[in-house]
């Protein structure tokens, strides 16, 4: 655990194309400007520290103020060090979380959350980001130096343009039905719910996504989803990501998975999931929650916390999520917390669908394609 300083203009080894999506990130995405302060948060993998110096570099060459702290790999349900939540106390203008893994949870705001309005976080990235908006963010958990050459440097105002058109149809939905040709079958409900894009733009206070970017997604409604998703790409469970070789069929009722079921990859994804139950659990019987919010977690570790949809022309299925949710020709859905900071887990699990067919459907029951068999129409 420590701070580090990096080489000044340019990163280590000369990587010209590491250094130009960088400058992309930092001057495109963020609109980083003089005297602003930017916080890394990174790990001492060798993937993740390049990428984070290349953009502390960047950021120095526009005269904005980085600085790179550096912890142990976080996995899904470990706790971020106390030294980096408590830089946020700095009131950074921008926090970039670069992680071989996860970020960390935050331990004291899980046992006494963050309030603004009335919406409660428990992280107080979270807080500072979507609550009080006094910061803009981008994450990238798992991000590899080919990933980052790959797919940060694409055609932005094409991706902003079909993310805009896309959060338009799904803002007016009440329900989404997504099927495929492995078995997917499954009524979302989001009435009410606004979609989140993940353009690249985090140039405003309060605004983050991934970088790589390109996505639109939405919190199903609590409750309201119904059918069954057949996970057929790759998937994250607590120790990371995994191609699918057998599907992951999990049925869902009442907007809960009730039942998962499949092969080696299904397993492992239950195991995730009953593992974060039982820790919510015990975070209760310890104390670490009361017994309350305790059940909530528990209970919530089979929610269906997500429906994204991919739009990166760059991005591929490699068995890495931060890439494969990006991946046109595919939606996701996350199993766990949501975006909406109604329903709190201690996992947010995301699985790709391949192909789908993807339906709006509003209120009145005017039907918007947005996808058929994976090409998108919206």
């Amino acid at each position: 655990m420590g701070s580090m300083q990096a080489p000044t203009g340019s990163t280590e080894g000369g990587d010209k194309g590491l250094e130009a999506a960088a400058r992309i990130a930092i001057v495109d995405s963020l609109k980083m400007a003089r005297d602003e302060k930017l916080l890394i948060i990174t790990n001492p993998r060798p993937e993740v520290l390049a990428v984070s110096m290349a953009l502390y570099a960047a950021a120095e060459e526009v005269g904005a103020r980085p600085t790179v702290m550096i912890q142990g790999v976080k996995a899904q349900m470990d706790y971020a060090e106390e030294a980096v939540l408590a830089a946020f106390e700095s009131q950074p203008d921008v926090v970039i979380s670069l992680s071989a893994e996860k970020l960390g949870k935050d331990r004291m705001g899980i046992m006494r959350p963050y309030t603004w309005g009335d919406v409660s976080y428990d992280h107080v990235f979270n807080y500072q980001l979507h609550g009080s908006k006094t910061m803009r963010a981008f994450w990238s958990p798992s991000v590899t130096v080919e990933m980052f050459k790959k797919n940060v440097p694409i055609d932005y105002a094409q991706l902003r343009s079909r993310c805009a058109r896309l959060k338009a149809i799904l803002d007016e939905a009440a329900f989404v039905r997504v099927t495929n040709r492995n078995g997917t079958d499954i009524l979302v409900g989001v009435e009410g719910r606004k979609a989140k894009l993940d353009d690249g733009d985090y140039s405003l206070p309060g605004s983050g996504g991934n970088l790589p970017a390109g996505e639109v997604f939405i919190s199903p409604c609590l409750g309201q989803s119904n059918g069954l998703i057949v996970y057929d790409g790759s998937i994250s469970d607590s120790a990371g990501d995994i191609m699918i070789r057998e599907p992951i069929r999990c049925r869902v009722e009442g907007g809960f998975v009730v039942d998962i079921a499949g092969g080696a990859e299904a397993a492992a994804l239950r195991a995730a999931v009953d593992g974060a139950k039982a820790k919510a659990l015990a975070m209760g019987a310890d104390g670490s929650l009361g017994e309350d919010k305790a059940a909530a977690y528990a209970r919530n570790a089979r929610n269906i916390g997500e429906l994204g949809i991919g739009l990166n022309p760059s991005a591929e299925i490699v068995g890495n999520m931060l890439e494969d949710e990006k991946a046109f020709r595919t939606c996701h859905f996350a199993i766990g917390s949501n975006y909406d900071e109604d329903a709190p887990a201690l996992i947010h699990l995301d699985g790709l669908v391949t192909r789908p067919t993807i339906t709006a459907i509003t209120a009145a029951g005017k039907e918007t394609l947005i996808e058929k068999d994976g090409e998108f129409l919206a």
